[in-house]
């Protein structure tokens, strides 16, 4: 019998951050949930910051994944609004990290790559190719469908990684 993993796909953001969770049992992929996790719009960075934090270990703490998965920051040419990107990403990265989950990193066009086959793809894209993959899939934002994406790109190069931390890289 093989054994069924459950990967924890996160998209972060400061204001909305996305989760999805899949099942994997050999190369069969099931949906078990998916949502946002929405941070107060006001109110110091901090208090957004411990928002992401407790949405996110209510979700680890609930479903307990074998492993997660988070979408690398996105360089833009707003170095502020990247330094912020940065502090949810720490939190995403933080949460499973704390529950003893390895946590692997994905850049977006990697994901985008993964799912769409192109790394330019657009969130309409990704969406339908989610809802492809994962027939029963339900996402309460493009946030949520791109965690799922995430958790999918994770799913499809967890072989590879296994392999080579096995050898020593």
């Amino acid at each position: 019998m093989i054994h069924a993993i459950r990967i924890l796909g996160i998209d972060p953001g400061l204001r909305r951050t996305g989760w999805g969770l899949v099942e994997v049992r050999g190369n069969a992929l099931s949906f078990i949930a998916s949502g946002t996790v929405r941070a107060p719009l006001d109110g110091e960075m901090a208090h957004r910051l411990v928002a992401l934090h407790q949405g996110l270990t209510q979700i680890v703490a609930g479903f307990q994944p074998d492993e997660a998965a988070v979408e690398q920051t996105f360089v833009n040419k707003d170095a502020a609004g990247t330094l912020k990107l940065g502090q949810a990403r720490g939190i995403a990265l933080l949460v499973p990290a704390l529950a003893g989950i390895s946590v692997a990193e994905y850049s977006p066009n990697s994901v985008k790559k993964t799912i769409v086959g192109t790394g330019h793809a657009g969130k309409d894209q990704i969406r339908m190719m989610v809802r492809v993959l994962l027939p029963k899939a339900d996402f309460d934002s493009d946030d949520a469908a791109d965690a799922l994406g995430v958790a999918i790109c994770h799913i499809h190069h967890r072989g590879a990684i296994a392999r080579l931390k096995a050898a020593g890289g």
